[in-house]
């Protein structure tokens, strides 16, 4: 599917419990949120930022970007970027939601989302990270770490912040080594029907247990196509993150 079918909508909110002012914290220089919005300008030529604080609006219209400014009461990044797709009186048939803390998202992640479009009967995609036999089983359990399981079709049967499939009869030490395990990346790509519709769905049992979103879309019955990154990135929630940034940037001469 042609990326120019593509609209990127970066929703950033100033509001931050752990991080206040978060997309506009520097990163050797840049705010976060231009480092976002230049990663993905070099996949779509089509990119806003959504915003609800005029600060941030400013950063982006300062540096050369486009951006909208969307409600303040939007619960989701996903609802604020609907909003955000109705006001750029787009035609894109396909919304790419990218985080605004995710400053090194790689273009092969965003050309892996857009391949899943090449089926028709994609309505929703997202991606995720096969763990490796190597990594630590704390990163396994980590329940700020949804994993995900997939069907034949490459598409999510369920997410959680538990550890799932459950290895019966398997020492957990050794899960890794015996199961191909899925991280979950949080990028999601939406057909602008679909997009639509899901803002439009109360909230669910599932994604009130798990505080995961996408639950209520597969309880609805919508499909989730996954594509596969072996791409790690680094969100930042905190500034100690930011530190770990900047430490990421120093280590592969990033500028």
């Amino acid at each position: 599917m042609d990326c120019n079918c593509f609209i990127g909508i970066i929703p950033a909110r100033y509001a931050s419990t752990r991080f206040p002012g978060k997309p506009l914290a520097k990163i050797n220089g840049k705010s976060m949120i231009q480092r976002v919005y230049e990663q993905v300008s070099l996949v779509l030529d089509d990119v806003y930022v959504a915003t609800d604080d005029n600060r941030i609006f400013t950063e982006v219209i300062q540096f050369g970007g486009k951006a909208v400014i969307t409600s303040e009461l939007h619960k989701s990044g996903t609802d604020r970027c609907f909003e955000a797709y109705t006001l750029t009186n787009s035609d894109k048939k396909v919304i790419i939601n990218i985080q605004g803390d995710e400053p090194f998202i790689h273009p092969s992640q965003l050309e892996e989302i857009c391949r899943c479009f090449e089926q028709e009967e994609t309505q929703i995609a997202t991606l995720v990270k096969p763990f490796k036999p190597e990594d630590s089983i704390e990163d396994l359990i980590n329940p700020n770490s949804p994993k995900v399981v997939l069907n034949k079709r490459c598409e999510a049967i369920y997410f959680s912040r538990s550890v799932i499939p459950y290895l019966r009869g398997e020492d957990k030490m050794d899960w890794l080594k015996n199961q191909t395990y899925y991280k979950h990346i949080g990028l999601y790509a939406y057909r602008a029907d679909v997009l639509k519709e899901i803002t439009q769905l109360p909230q669910s049992e599932l994604e009130k247990a798990e505080s995961l979103e996408q639950l209520r879309w597969i309880e609805n019955g919508y499909r989730i196509k996954v594509g596969k990154t072996d791409i790690e990135t680094i969100g930042i929630d905190t500034p100690e993150d930011l530190k770990r940034a900047e430490q990421f940037m120093m280590e592969r001469g990033i500028i």
